[in-house]
């Protein structure tokens, strides 16, 4: 039991949360990445610089059987990440985006302790905004219901210390050793004071091979991680401050993560894939020139039978602030 519950703990610092708020975060993965289909630029702006830090509280897993299940007395895990976004405008309706989070690790569990740092993985991504969104006050013809898509493609690079590195432990990578290649999909909506949006995302791995794990060197292998799908909706409200123009949203999501098993030399890992629900709340204070916002969040892992499975329950709460570049 205490070797499946480590190896479960390594599959969500392998992993990363499913932590999506598609409007106001960018990033919230304990291994760097985030949502690709949310770091986005305005389209009256140029640039936007982001920088959040989210502090991440591991409390129990669901097991294979979806079951959910506490963790010994006297475990803490933690995660801090920093996460550092820069998306630039390239044309009207193109625009591309990197981000890269730092990650402290804060570990003690069944009497073992670690405390390690290092950069998470990074992402680069392209999208392209197929039909933007009026964002009417209010519908006068069918075309003000009309939401806007954007379409993008995201690369996972593998820039944090996995387990094919020189690392010893589980409690210190900060990264999955792998290439990932997302398709994004976002579709928006808003009828002020009203906004909603639907964030869809397909990755898959790319494999390669490997000769270390842990620092102790093995014969080499190939493997390749499963696809991936994430999905997160949410809908939010804003409310103005004043005659001055300031406003708060307030906004509430669900979010959705599943990654199918894993492959050793072409053969299939039965039982290594994962699954998580998450349910979260945001509020985000922009100001009169909507050049800056201020921003705070929580997710939520439900702890209870059937949310997830092979997949730690965790709490994410993120602070973040955003400049938009006219």
């Amino acid at each position: 039991m205490k070797q499946k519950t480590l190896s479960i703990i390594t599959a969500v610092l392998l992993a990363g949360a499913a932590t999506l708020f598609p409007i106001y975060s960018f990033a919230a993965s304990c291994c760097g990445g985030g949502s690709a289909a949310s770091l986005t630029v305005p389209k009256y702006a140029a640039a936007v610089a982001d920088l959040s830090f989210d502090t991440e509280i591991y409390d129990g897993y669901w097991n294979q059987s979806r079951k959910y299940i506490a963790d010994p007395p006297g475990s803490d895990l933690k995660q801090y990440r920093l996460n550092m976004g820069l998306g630039y405008r390239l044309a009207r309706d193109w625009q591309a985006s990197v981000s890269l989070p730092y990650v402290w690790n804060d570990n003690s569990y069944s009497g073992v302790s670690s405390q390690t740092s290092g950069l998470g993985d990074s992402t680069v991504s392209l999208m392209f905004e197929a039909r933007d969104d009026n964002s009417a006050w209010k519908v006068r013809d069918i075309g003000d219901m009309i939401p806007g898509v954007s379409l993008g493609v995201s690369l996972l690079i593998p820039t944090g210390i996995s387990p094919y590195d020189n690392q010893h432990s589980s409690f210190d990578i900060t990264g999955r050793g792998f290439y990932r290649l997302d398709g994004n999909l976002l579709i928006e909506k808003t009828i002020r004071p009203w906004n909603a949006s639907i964030a869809l995302v397909y990755g898959t791995y790319l494999e390669r091979s490997i000769n270390r794990e842990y620092g102790k060197y093995v014969e080499p292998y190939r493997k390749d991680l499963g696809d991936r799908f994430s999905a997160s909706l949410s809908t939010g409200y804003t409310f103005v401050l004043g005659t001055g123009g300031d406003s708060i949203t307030a906004t509430a999501s669900y979010a959705y993560l599943n990654e199918a098993d894993a492959s050793f030399n072409g053969k299939r890992d039965s039982g290594s894939g994962f699954d998580k629900q998450s349910v979260g709340g945001a509020l985000s204070y922009s100001n009169n020139d909507q050049n800056w916002s201020i921003r705070g969040g929580w997710n939520h892992a439900i702890r209870q039978n059937g949310w997830g499975k092979d997949f730690p329950t965790t709490d994410v709460i993120t602070v973040g602030v955003r400049y938009v570049f006219l």
